[in-house]
């Protein structure tokens, strides 16, 4: 019998991408046998009748969701789609570096985050970012840029953290979760190594999908939770009221095992 998911647990599917890639209803009922009731897809709005067959023959619900919102040109496109899958919360994941580097990139993400924000209440959504290294990493006067970010968005707009990506751009990831309180919607729960490649290597500007060799390898030394340099217990303490999303950006063994031991951990440790 499969282990049930605690509440509050998801995964984010670009996890598993190649089995999705290759089978995508078979690839949201085996990480449904696994446990996790609840999944994060991404770039859903071009899939959208088969995630929502997927998920109702799976029984999953998919609370949030990934998809390229803010440099879209028609914006309700996603926004409808999420409303469709029954999505409250969509989170664009990838805005590259070279636009995190002044205060006035800051003002101006924040500034299209919260036009956003209105447009996705009008389909009864929330928006929001997900960060990675480089908003952590990039300083204006000693201040990482994503703090100048944060502090210009609309009440209404929401962040999901990537707790791995921002304890790899040298970050304390509870303390920032702690900062940013009920704000925080989501969280990525992902282990590891937090140095070499993986801290100086970077995707392409046009991708998160697109990167190095380098960072591939890097990706690869990823881990189950509990397992890698992160202190995740210390991040789930953090932050209480946020969704829990397993990821990975890679891994070096099954996947399905890796997402499985994650969940595992997170049924024994996140009380």
């Amino acid at each position: 019998m499969s282990k049930t998911a605690a509440p509050g647990t998801s995964v984010q599917l670009y996890s598993v991408r190649d089995a999705i890639a290759a089978d995508l209803a078979g690839a949201v009922a085996r990480v449904a046998e696994i446990g996790y009731t609840q999944v994060e897809p991404y770039a859903f709005h071009q899939r959208t009748d088969e995630y929502a067959k997927a998920f109702a023959d799976s029984g999953v619900t998919a609370p949030s969701g990934h998809a390229p919102v803010i440099d879209a040109e028609d914006p309700d496109v996603v926004f409808d789609a999420a409303a469709r899958l029954g999505m409250g919360i969509v989170i664009d994941p990838f805005v590259p570096t070279d636009r995190w580097q002044t205060a006035d990139d800051a003002k101006r993400l924040a500034d299209r985050v919260n036009e956003l924000t209105v447009r996705a209440a009008a389909h009864d959504v929330r928006f929001g970012y997900h960060n990675h290294q480089w908003e952590f990493t990039n300083k204006v006067d000693g201040r990482p840029v994503f703090e100048l970010f944060a502090a210009q968005l609309a009440p209404e707009a929401v962040l999901e953290v990537d707790t791995f990506w921002a304890t790899v751009g040298g970050a304390d990831a509870p303390a920032v979760l702690r900062s940013l309180g009920d704000r925080v919607v989501a969280i990525h729960v992902k282990d590891g190594k937090v140095s070499g490649d993986i801290a100086t290597v970077l995707p392409s500007s046009e991708s998160a999908l697109e990167v190095p060799d380098a960072l591939r390898a890097a990706f690869e030394n990823q881990m189950p939770a509990g397992q890698g340099d992160v202190d995740v217990a210390a991040i789930l303490a953090a932050a209480p009221q946020a969704l829990r999303v397993v990821e990975f950006d890679s891994y070096a063994g099954d996947v399905f095992e890796g997402i499985a031991s994650s969940l595992a951990w997170l049924n024994e440790n996140d009380k």
